[in-house]
């Protein structure tokens, strides 16, 4: 069987046996529930279509983490998951071999024509994935939504913008997808890839379905929910909501939830994060959250957040030192006096 030849030494039986192996998955006679037949009726013995689905996608995920070919393994194991992953068994074996992850190094904007059609099927990949469940899982705890941003701001590719927009209308009602796109500003690039002159009518089509959809999130979406993306995100800005006093009042007890989350990402922001204006606004909303919480010092001070702030005033943006120096002013004065501190 082809499935053998997958780990000979010479590259080009290799590709080959992939590629022969790939044709006979996806020309296979399927049952009406999608499911392979396994060719009873031919009375041919060999191995199950499961265990060369295996064999199969083991060998497509080894050529993704270390390719026997330095120039071609990446692009033939692409190529190929683009052909299988319209089955929803190899979906769901490519998720069982942890094979999703391996998809979101390669989903980068691109410079060429061969990493143009790299890019392509590697997106192809994760519309195809967009539609099954457990791959969406994991799609949305990596970094595969901020990196198709960048695609799609970036690509001139028709095919290559179809098939990302594509993947965001099909994503856009999962789980925090939604309100991720908006934070991401996907709303404001929707508009501009609206006004470029495309030929494609499903393209038109998919932009103006993701666009109302967009609308639809942003109205349903709170001002914490909004403040909480942001946060968890790392996409820190300032953004009206920080500067609003009416916002901290009225959504002060929000940063109880979930132990103090969202306070703990900020705690963490400071700690990580080499962006001045991020470092910035962890502060500020610190420093907001001591003067607008009864319990606001005693609780940053629990969360170990002064050591951070303090190195944070030796930093060199003038920016983050002001602000962290208002943070600090407000734990050592506590909310009683933090009203009469200004930023």
């Amino acid at each position: 069987m082809y499935t053998g030849l997958l780990w000979k030494g010479n590259w080009f039986i290799q590709e080959k046996s992939c590629k022969i192996l790939a044709l006979i998955v996806s020309a296979r006679p399927r049952t009406q529930d999608g499911i392979f037949a396994n060719g009873e009726a031919s009375k041919i013995k060999g191995p199950a279509i499961s265990d060369v689905l295996k064999e199969l996608v083991d060998w497509l995920c080894t050529q993704l983490k270390k390719p026997s070919h330095p120039s071609c393994g990446i692009p033939t194991a692409i190529n190929c998951l683009a052909a299988l992953l319209k089955e929803p068994v190899v979906r769901s074996s490519f998720v069982r071999a942890d094979g999703v992850k391996l998809l979101i190094p390669l989903i980068t904007p691109a410079s060429t024509q061969q990493s143009n059609q790299l890019l392509y099927e590697t997106c192809l990949c994760v519309w195809l994935l967009s539609y099954y469940e457990p791959a969406i899982e994991y799609l949305a705890t990596s970094r595969a939504l901020p990196r198709l941003v960048d695609v799609v701001k970036s690509s001139t590719k028709e095919k290559v913008v179809r098939v990302v927009v594509l993947t965001f209308r099909n994503l856009l009602s999962k789980g925090t997808f939604g309100a991720q796109m908006v934070d991401l500003g996907l709303p404001q690039i929707v508009q501009s890839l609206k006004a470029q002159a495309w030929s494609d009518e499903d393209l038109l089509e998919a932009l103006n379905q993701l666009e109302d959809g967009l609308k639809d999130n942003i109205k349903k979406l709170s001002s914490f929910d909004k403040y909480k993306q942001e946060v968890l995100l790392g996409h820190l800005d300032w953004s009206p909501m920080h500067k609003d006093p009416l916002f901290w009042r009225d959504n002060i007890t929000c940063f109880e939830e979930n132990d103090f989350q969202v306070l703990r990402v900020l705690v963490t922001i400071m700690d990580s994060s080499n962006d001045p204006r991020a470092l910035s606004v962890a502060c500020f909303d610190l420093s907001q959250f001591i003067q607008h919480h009864p319990a606001g010092r005693v609780i940053v001070n629990d969360l170990k957040a002064k050591e951070r702030v303090m190195k944070l005033m030796n930093h060199d943006s003038a920016e983050v030192t002001k602000n962290a120096l208002l943070c600090i002013q407000r734990l050592f004065l506590g909310a009683k006096y933090a009203s009469f501190l200004q930023a």
